[in-house]
């Protein structure tokens, strides 16, 4: 048994008290109003609270300022509208009204009605590239995690050319010189609410534990790297993904980027001044930059801007500069999805890319990489396509904090392949397919077959997760142990699946190549 039913736990941490200066137990005082939420079962919901200003008009492109204060209570019952983003992953699902460069909202999940609780406080970062995404998916909803004893948050945060643009004049306008990053801006506003404001929900703002997936799994190693940060979480999780090593994230200088964007967005929109582009309505900005002659569609990502990062990510981190807290990270077996024999054959392509990409160390590259058979070639492309998507770059950040952190480590591979995918396809255990388990939101794909083993894993990595909020420390009563990684422990990786078990790297020495050929 892992932990507590939740019908126990619940029932222990749900009071009749309500919170001071509320007139009912869904209603919550906060710094800028009162806002009343919900009942969900056993937890409150909180939805579509603003965390900052709008940032249109004058305030589009600049850091986030502070929210507005209302009068009376302000209902937060349903979700705020989702990030200005083009339609490009079906299965992401919303249930917020749709897209608005208005979107700087987040949702509370709390399972206690008594200020005074002090419960542990996890804050969600969603992925989707830092262009597409929002808070609003039902297999990210913060209710399920909640009932195990923990206040959890999750935000909007602003994405694409709304989020990561760079220009010259921005440059000059700022008070910092910097310009970019305000999409990491305005996921750092929403922690300093949630330092601000969580109390009022039972949450401990001394307790916070920022945890994200893909982009936001990037955000999550970058927020560990900014120096505005500190203080301001004590954990963090990191699933899929690190601000390491990237190819179609690159962080670059803030003048080369700032120069390359301005280039790109004046071309595809004729504007050429800053009053120019803030003018244009921010759907028509949208659908210019998403539909090029060209059919491509330019990518804004994050930049050592000099202010939230003064250096790159991996810089800060061998320096010993960052925000040094426990980390709990790793990823999922099947990231760069499954490669079937195909034409060319496997054994034939794996041996054009050792060529390719690793010159005269080829042969070392299909020693770690096998290609004895047709199958293991495909296995071996499959597992090398997943280490240049995400692997290999969560690795190196994990890899960084061994070096420098000084702080517990726990290192996972996720290898529980969903019955099936949103579209009945079986696909392996790809990117993204843990979110489900982690929230035990699979009401959420009524479609997937879910079964009794893929429940079990989900309660086994909500426990872990849990624990690890509380403490530090994601061990637990009747939960397979997990060593710290490290060297004394003989770098040891928890295998979460059914049953989940730790187990030495056997891929070390390809990280180790890896990391001398990719990072020169």
């Amino acid at each position: 048994m892992i932990g507590l039913p939740r019908r126990i736990l619940c029932g222990f941490l749900l009071t009749s008290l309500a919170l001071p200066g509320a007139e009912s137990d869904l209603q919550v005082r906060i710094q800028t109003g009162v806002v009343e939420g919900k009942a969900e079962g056993a937890v409150r919901a909180f939805l579509g609270i603003p965390y900052a200003a709008p940032p249109v008009g004058d305030l589009r492109w600049k850091p986030p300022a502070p929210a507005l204060p209302w009068e009376g209570v302000r209902p937060a019952k349903e979700f705020g509208p989702r990030p200005m983003q083009p339609a490009v992953y079906k299965d992401m699902i919303f249930r917020d009204p749709g897209c608005s460069e208005d979107c700087l909202s987040l949702n509370v999940w709390t399972p206690v009605t008594d200020a005074k609780s002090r419960l542990p406080v996890m804050v969600w970062i969603f992925g989707g590239g830092f262009f597409a995404g929002g808070s609003s998916e039902q297999r990210q909803d913060g209710s399920h995690l909640a009932e195990l004893g923990v206040v959890v948050v999750s935000m909007n945060y602003r994405l694409g050319l709304f989020g990561f643009f760079a220009h010259p004049d921005l440059i000059r306008e700022s008070p910092y010189h910097a310009a970019g990053n305000y999409g990491l801006m305005d996921q750092l506003a929403a922690i300093r609410w949630v330092h601000d404001n969580i109390s009022a929900f039972g949450g401990d703002p001394a307790n916070v534990t920022i945890f994200g997936q893909s982009a936001g799994s990037f955000s999550v190693s970058a927020l560990m790297a900014s120096p505005l940060a500190k203080g301001l979480f004590q954990k963090a999780i990191g699933e899929s993904g690190g601000a390491f090593f990237s190819r179609s994230l690159p962080q670059r200088p803030l003048a080369t980027v700032a120069a390359e964007d301005a280039e790109t967005v004046g071309k595809i929109t004729g504007a050429r001044t800053l009053a120019d582009l803030r003018a244009i309505p921010a759907q028509a900005l949208l659908d210019a930059v998403s539909k090029t002659s060209d059919g491509g569609r330019p990518r804004f990502g994050m930049d050592i801007d000099g202010y939230f990062l003064p250096e790159s990510v991996p810089a800060i981190f061998a320096e010993g500069k960052q925000n040094a807290v426990p980390l709990l990270a790793g990823w999922n077996r099947d990231e760069g999805g499954l490669l079937l024999p195909e034409n060319p054959p496997p054994t034939e392509s794996m041996k054009k890319t050792a060529g390719d990409q690793f010159g005269d160390r080829a042969n070392e590259f299909l020693a770690l990489y096998p290609t004895d058979t047709e199958q293991r070639a495909a296995r071996s492309g499959a597992e090398f396509a997943a280490d240049r998507f995400i692997a290999f770059g969560t690795w190196a950040w994990i890899e960084a904090e061994t070096r420098t952190g000084g702080q517990p480590i726990y290192r996972y591979r996720f290898d529980t392949a969903p019955p099936t995918d949103f579209f009945g396809v079986k696909k392996g255990v790809f990117h993204s397919a843990e979110i489900p388990y982690v929230f035990g939101e699979f009401d959420s794909e009524p479609q997937v077959p879910w079964t009794p083993e893929d429940r079990e894993v989900s309660r086994l990595i909500q426990a872990y997760w849990t624990n690890f909020a509380r403490t530090g420390d994601p061990n637990g009563p009747g939960l397979p142990d997990w060593p710290v990684y490290s060297p004394s422990t003989g770098w040891k990786v928890l295998h979460i699946d059914s049953p989940a078990a730790a187990q030495p790297d056997d891929f070390r020495p390809r990280y180790l190549f890896l990391a001398q050929e990719w990072e020169k």
